[in-house]
């Protein structure tokens, strides 16, 4: 359930002059455009973005671009863009230039639908002109490459009936090709967690903690290493529970010496939308405080009060 809260009545003119004032003489005024486009859907940010270009005869983001700076203006850039737009931009990022940043990588392909992998992969293209698997491909290597293409591929079924006997036998094939033999065999876990549903996968990891007295996440950890270990970790949590998930995710970007600000501004502007009540409910469950107390003591200035706005805390 999304954390955005949008007015009762809306104007696209009247944001569009709102935001051409806020822009105008020395210095931005940050918190008026942060109190706009940090309180309108995708949809309404997308059609403010249209409506500035027609009225002013500038694209939107480019004059956001030259007002803002540093995490505000990364964060906002990355707000105003479609999701798969994100989504693919960040992959981009998380693969090029020098060393590959895991975390967002594993962080979107490892977590996004079949759906949304298809159109992120069209995204991809349309950006980049070469396709999203070659770029993986090319930045990975071992069973990690392995586990990311064949999720990429988007075979993993999305109905939501579950074949319990299946399920059951999936769970076996899980613990012989892991904990019940010497060495792993890392193909079948690739298998089965590439190409199973999510209630599937859901139904497995509830046999698994039945059939061998603790859950399949502690059997990876066990077995498996790494980035592999890793990406393997995500799909499993991410499927079977995504509040968890992203609660930890940004509980690791705040925690310790100095912020992780690329991991915290990419969870928060890519599940805003989606799940961040239910994320911020686990967060306070798993770390006894809240997202927004945790935020407002990691971040400062505007880049603070966006990042609340978003997450429904300002």
């Amino acid at each position: 359930m999304s954390t955005i809260t949008v007015p009762q009545y809306l104007n696209l003119q009247e944001d569009c002059y709102a935001l051409h004032q806020a822009f105008k003489g020395i210095g931005c005024d940050e918190k008026r455009v942060i109190s706009i486009l940090g309180h309108r859907t995708q949809a309404q940010r997308l059609a403010v973005a249209d409506a500035y270009h027609r009225q002013f005869g500038e694209i939107l983001s480019h004059r956001l671009k030259s007002e803002l700076h540093n995490n505000l203006e990364r964060a906002m850039l990355l707000w105003m863009m479609d999701a798969a737009e994100r989504d693919a931009v960040l992959l981009h990022e998380s693969i090029s230039g020098l060393g590959t940043k895991d975390t967002a990588l594993i962080g979107i392909v490892c977590t996004r639908t079949p759906s949304q992998l298809y159109i992120i992969k069209q995204a991809y293209y349309n950006l980049y002109h070469r396709t999203l698997e070659h770029a993986v491909d090319g930045d990975t290597s071992g069973n990690y490459q392995k586990l990311l293409l064949a999720l990429l591929k988007g075979n993993r079924s999305e109905i939501l009936g579950v074949d319990r006997q299946l399920a059951m036998a999936d769970a076996h094939a899980l613990y012989k090709a892991g904990e019940g033999r010497l060495g792993t065999n890392e193909d079948t876990f690739i298998h089965i967690l590439a190409t199973r549903s999510a209630a599937h996968l859901t139904t497995v990891s509830q046999y698994y903690l039945q059939a061998f007295g603790h859950s399949l996440e502690k059997a990876i950890q066990k077995e498996t290493s790494g980035h592999f270990e890793n990406a393997l970790l995500a799909v499993v949590q991410a499927t079977c529970f995504p509040p968890r998930y992203f609660a930890q995710e940004l509980y690791k970007s705040m925690i310790g010496v100095g912020t992780n600000d690329s991991s915290l501004i990419r969870v928060i502007t890519t599940r805003a939308e989606i799940d961040m009540l239910y994320i911020k409910g686990e967060f306070s469950s798993m770390y006894n405080k809240t997202l927004e107390h945790m935020i407002a003591g990691d971040t400062s200035g505007n880049y603070k009060h966006f990042l609340l706005t978003l997450v429904g805390g300002a």
